[in-house]
């Protein structure tokens, strides 16, 4: 399946909206902590079971990625889109039936895994595409379409919240969430499918030969041996590690922190939090990334990684004396986990070109695949434990911040240590100018 050549006279601003509807169904899966609670109340979960499907699902996100980087850049945007589609709708339905049969492994398997594949896929589908758009403001126009990602919870957590009060928390309650999900967000991601378009002059550009092709070019195979990709690789996991622990564990958390307080948090203000939280993301996305095309990438990251340690300290020493200083630091913090993910392809695209920038993007989200482990798991498993040993409240949180600022300081270092890509990894322009032009022909036809 080919996209269709935009005609004369298209508009470039109708491809972000294509990109956004993907993003913003397939961003439903930062509001998988609506759904912990009753998951772990209804099929006798704890919470580092209940964070399972989500665990699995950045873990399929990144590897399909990786593997399907390729397959997008050479089949096209759309042919990526519908492949989405089918997975994380597919997902969604898998998982409803587990939830009404009480059979927890299939909940893993249709959101995790199923789900997880639509996840990667979709997340990488625009941004080659995107870029090739808006040459001259990159970070902008992934901000746009990558925002959608993160803005998808702001709508999914108070509408689920919203269906598991109206249908039931109990199993088949979640199962009919799970179907209305489904069918919805097919819906949804089906306009994206119908509007997206590939440029035409991207095509005649590389064909007029290799005075047309400018700046750095380099080759996905040839990235990967580069030590600009693996110290990218560390900055993106850290960061993301950070981000996604608070992320995932956000209702839970608030709640917790200020359990033993006057002023405790009830369910519903709870899943209002995790809206913020989608709110501050989508905004960072967006926000962090433009200023990146003013200020640099490196510039931005160090932002990220710096002043996000400094919030997350706050929050360990301060944050349950404080509810304003607890929500303002997590917004940051999200602001910042959001803006990373907006910056890495243009920041790959200042390294390494735009030539195949799709295929690279998805082996970076490799990192992805593994923060999505580390963060639920340091943060939940230490909970847990830490629960076990009589604890409450705040206390159960704070070796586990403390174990995030030592990674962003660790990525920190990383960010520092990018150079440029050395010339022995450049393509020739002429080889890069025909591969180009040839690919741009197949989508064509």
């Amino acid at each position: 399946m080919s996209p269709p050549v935009a005609p004369p006279g298209w508009s470039r601003w109708l491809v972000p909206p294509a990109a956004l509807s993907v993003h913003l169904s397939i961003g439903q899966a930062y509001a998988w902590s609506v759904f912990k609670p009753p998951l772990e109340s209804a099929l006798g979960l704890s919470g580092t079971e209940s964070a399972l499907p989500f665990q699995l699902a950045i873990v399929m996100l990144g590897l399909s990625a990786a593997f399907g980087g390729t397959l997008v850049e050479r089949n096209g945007p759309r042919w990526a889109m519908t492949v989405a589609l089918v997975c994380f709708s597919s997902g969604f339905l898998i998982s409803a039936l587990g939830a009404a049969t009480e059979q927890y492994w299939l909940i893993v398997l249709g959101y995790g895994f199923v789900g997880g594949i639509g996840l990667g896929i979709g997340y990488i589908s625009p941004v080659s595409t995107l870029i090739k758009w808006f040459p001259d403001r990159p970070g902008m126009a992934t901000g746009i379409a990558i925002m959608g990602f993160g803005g998808g919870a702001l709508i999914a957590s108070p509408w689920s919240a919203q269906m598991l009060e109206s249908f039931g928390a109990d199993h088949s309650g979640i199962a009919l969430a799970f179907l209305v999900h489904g069918m919805s967000y097919a819906v949804f991601m089906t306009l994206g499918v119908l509007l997206v378009r590939v440029p035409r002059t991207a095509g005649a550009a590389a064909a007029a030969g290799p005075s047309s092709v400018t700046g750095v070019q380099v080759s996905a195979r040839s990235a990967v041996r580069t030590p600009q990709f693996w110290c990218l690789w560390v900055v993106l996991c850290m960061n993301v590690t950070a981000g996604i622990g608070i992320l995932e564990k956000a209702a839970p958390m608030i709640t917790d922190f200020f359990a033993d307080t006057s002023t405790p948090v009830s369910v519903t203000a709870a899943a209002g939090f995790v809206a913020l939280l989608s709110a501050a993301n989508m905004a960072g996305r967006i926000g962090w990334s433009s200023t990146s095309d003013l200020i640099g990438r490196k510039n931005i990251y160090r932002l990220y990684l710096g002043l996000g340690a400094l919030m997350y300290a706050l929050i360990a020493l301060f944050g349950d004396s404080s509810k304003p200083l607890f929500i303002l630091c997590a917004l940051v913090i999200l602001s910042f986990y959001g803006g990373g993910f907006a910056t890495v392809p243009a920041y790959l695209k200042d390294l390494f070109g735009t030539y195949q920038v799709g295929a690279i993007h998805g082996r970076l989200l490799t990192a992805w695949s593994t923060a999505g482990v580390l963060g639920p798991l340091i943060v939940n498993w230490i909970a847990d434990r830490q629960e076990e040993a009589g604890k409450h409240g705040s206390d159960l949180y704070s070796l586990s911040l403390f174990i995030m600022i030592g990674l962003l300081a660790v990525g920190f270092v990383a960010n520092e240590l990018v150079r440029p890509v050395h010339t022995r990894h450049h393509v020739p322009a002429p080889k890069e100018a025909v591969d180009v032009a040839a690919r741009q022909q197949s989508e064509s036809a």
